[in-house]
């Protein structure tokens, strides 16, 4: 029972010298709460004196080492960083490992969102790389979890943090940051943004197959069974990392396993009409229509779209909601040549039969396809093919500011990025859950 045993050493051996410690510092603590008396830095400064004292009165203590230490533990709670200068200068273990949590005072300062107090302990010699006994967390990883620690974070990659370190299972500090974002309580954009832009691994995987698409897919699938605000909010959070992730090379069309697990393009087109934003966005950045991994053998979003189309068709019963679907099904082709002039498109998908099967919009589905087919017979034109190869050679996304930095007139890069002038109509720029269509 290590927890109990940590307990009672606290209890019984140097307990009663972290209570004169806290009461000098000003840290009351009685009956389980914590009520400080410092007020400001000038009640600090006066405070100086009296603990020095107290530290030269204890030092023949058998437990003073232990009591000091586990007081560093206390101070960097509170960020009381004069306090631990005192503490460490009369020999407090920077590394002192608390018998109760195993955290040690750089965890517990990264964890209070104490970024001084974390600079103070690596500057005396912290282990920057320490992982606690029970969650095997590094400090990088606590500090990647909550963006109230974006400060915490900042200065242990400055102090020179492994970004990209794994824990037993294999993960990293940025899939610790997907790992513990919801999109509605947990907004860790900016952590994320941080890890990625010194140099975190986009590609990273844990021993179980949990990649940060992995998580963007769980996540997205989350908005589906929520409400509808939930979905909205899970939906901003989703389009704003996803565009972070694609500029540092994601690849969001390769299956997230060996077994064909649907990547987040796959899962984007699977319910195109409900995650519509993401299926744009991802098309914008040149994602590709077929399995990155198994290619043609694994699906088309060519059949995925005219599936869920079918589907969402047959379920609606609003003609105007009908026109919507059809047009935003357009709309997606026709981004998607814009990356790929001539897309893959399947001999026959499934499709209703006008006259045969009963579905009410069996003629709007086969009139879809055989424009696309149509466009597809017909050769691209030169300048269609010209714009295609140069997003291509510019990737990744984004890329405005790559074709900005082109000597080409600006009427060639306005061609070159049609997504600029694309305008979402009301209501096509959230996520929408399933129970939207019931």
């Amino acid at each position: 029972m290590p927890f109990l045993h940590g307990f009672r050493r606290i209890i019984y051996e140097y307990q009663p010298l972290v209570d004169a410690i806290m009461c000098v510092v000003g840290l009351e603590e009685e009956h389980g709460s914590r009520e400080s008396r410092v007020k400001n830095p000038e009640d600090e400064s006066g405070l100086c004196r009296p603990l020095v004292e107290l530290l030269e009165r204890e030092t023949q203590s058998e437990v003073f080492l232990e009591g000091i230490s586990y007081a560093v533990f206390k101070v960097a709670e509170r960020g009381l960083i004069y306090a631990a200068e005192i503490l460490l200068r009369y020999g407090a273990d920077v590394n002192f490992e608390d018998p109760v949590s195993y955290y040690n005072p750089l965890h517990i300062a990264v964890l209070r969102s104490r970024p001084n107090m974390v600079r103070l302990l690596v500057e005396h010699g912290a282990d920057i790389e320490k992982r606690d006994r029970i969650h095997e967390s590094s400090p990088l990883d606590l500090a990647s979890e909550e963006s109230e620690r974006l400060a915490c974070l900042l200065t242990l990659l400055d102090l020179g943090a492994d970004v990209n370190a794994r824990d037993k299972h294999g993960k990293t500090p940025l899939l610790h940051a997907l790992a513990s974002s919801d999109g509605l309580t947990v907004h860790n954009r900016e952590n994320i943004q941080l890890l990625l832009q010194r140099g975190a691994d986009v590609n990273a995987a844990t021993v179980d197959g949990e990649t940060v698409e992995s998580s963007l897919v769980f996540l997205v699938k989350e908005a589906l069974e929520a409400s509808a605000d939930d979905a909205a909010e899970i939906g901003k959070f989703c389009l704003k990392t996803t565009q972070l992730l694609l500029a540092h090379g994601m690849d969001p069309s390769c299956c997230l396993n060996e077994n064909g697990e649907p990547c987040l393009t796959q899962t984007s087109l699977e319910h195109f009409d409900l995650l519509f934003p993401l299926a744009v966005l991802l098309i914008q950045s040149g994602a590709s229509l077929s399995c990155t991994y198994h290619v043609n053998y694994c699906w088309s979003g060519y059949s995925l779209l005219f599936q869920r189309l079918q589907t969402a068709l047959q379920q609606c019963s609003d003609p105007s909601h009908t026109s919507e679907l059809l047009e935003q099904a357009e709309v997606l082709l026709d981004l998607a040549r814009v990356n790929v002039p001539t897309l893959f498109l399947p001999p026959r998908p499934e499709l209703p039969v006008p006259g045969q099967d009963p579905h009410p919009y069996a003629q709007a589905l086969v009139d879809l396809h055989n424009r696309a087919i149509e466009h597809g017979a017909s050769p691209p034109a030169l300048r269609c093919l010209c714009r295609a190869f140069i997003r291509s050679h510019l990737q990744p996304w984004p890329l405005e500011n790559k074709v900005k930095a082109l000597p080409l007139p600006d009427r060639l890069k306005d061609f070159l990025l049609p997504e600029q002038t694309y305008i979402p109509k009301p209501g096509w720029d959230h996520f929408k859950p399933q129970q939207s269509q019931r």
